[in-house]
């Protein structure tokens, strides 16, 4: 068998395959209908079938990263976007290549029904191509739901550093959770870039929400002092509780020169105190 004479099939019976496919996807969606529509199943069917036509045409191995694939692996990459997000799962997504395979078998078997070699090696070779296109939806459909995860985490990391104003010039940046080296990095960025934005000069980091402090906890939150002190503007930790004092002390970090206190209102009346400022109860 020759990936033309497979190509050849497909282009004298393509109306039959078209939409006995169709059908067939129809039945394997079953309640799941309503997440894709009839002109759009058909769209997706009819371009799927162009595309392995035209790359079969060419000569195309089942090797799929060949450039006569090139194609095929970008409207399957685009196809399973969109699958993910409708609600399909990967398997469900490989199954819409995987289908097509009952149709096609049945065309090759009546195009070589009196040749039974040649029946066994395009059926072989289909099977080939097929479950290499199946296993490419999966592939990118997972790349495209880890991009999703990514991104979610990294907009959940930059809704939990928020950086408050208190007071003009004043900002807190309350912590809550365990600070990684990558949510220290989005910890400075954010208070650096609320430092320029509202041209503050005075700084409280409260940890009162960090499970625990350990080195590497200890020497980013020096780093974000560092960094605000390079900007203009002091920083003052709170939150330091018992424990994690002692803790600091058995890692022997030294936070000489850096203003701490046990709690949020403490650091905030030092900080009215360093601005000169006072509450008056009336």
């Amino acid at each position: 068998m020759t990936e033309t004479s497979l190509a050849e099939i497909i282009a004298h019976n393509e109306n039959d395959l078209l939409g006995e496919w169709i059908r067939l996807q129809y039945d394997l969606l079953s309640n799941q209908r309503d997440r894709v529509s009839e002109p759009q199943l058909r769209a997706n069917s009819r371009d799927f079938l162009h595309t392995l036509s035209a790359a079969l045409s060419q000569g195309a191995r089942p090797d799929i990263s060949g450039s006569e694939w090139s194609s095929m692996r970008g409207l399957l990459a685009e196809f399973s976007r969109h699958r993910a997000a409708q609600g399909f799962s990967p398997s469900e997504t490989a199954t819409f290549v995987l289908s097509f395979k009952q149709p096609l078998f049945a065309r090759i078997g009546t195009a070589q029904a009196g040749d039974k070699q040649a029946m066994q090696d395009e059926i072989w070779a289909a099977t080939e191509i097929l479950d290499k296109l199946g296993l490419y939806t999966i592939e990118v459909f997972q790349k495209n739901r880890e991009e999703v995860i990514l991104r979610q985490q990294q907009e959940m990391l930059e809704l939990s550093t928020p950086v408050v104003e208190l007071w003009t010039g004043m900002l807190a940046l309350p912590l809550i959770g365990t600070l990684d080296s990558a949510r220290a990095q989005i910890v400075m960025q954010n208070l650096l870039e609320a430092i320029v934005e509202r041209s503050a000069d005075l700084a409280i980091i409260d940890i009162t929400g960090v499970p625990t402090v350990d080195t590497l906890v200890a020497q980013h939150l020096l780093k974000t002092v560092a960094a605000a002190r390079l900007m203009g503007a002091d920083c003052i930790i709170s939150g330091i509780r018992p424990q994690i004092a002692q803790t600091i002390i058995h890692l022997g970090v030294d936070l000489a020169g850096v203003l701490t206190k046990a709690t949020l209102a403490d650091a905030f009346q030092l900080a009215l105190k360093k601005k000169n400022l006072s509450i008056v109860r009336c």
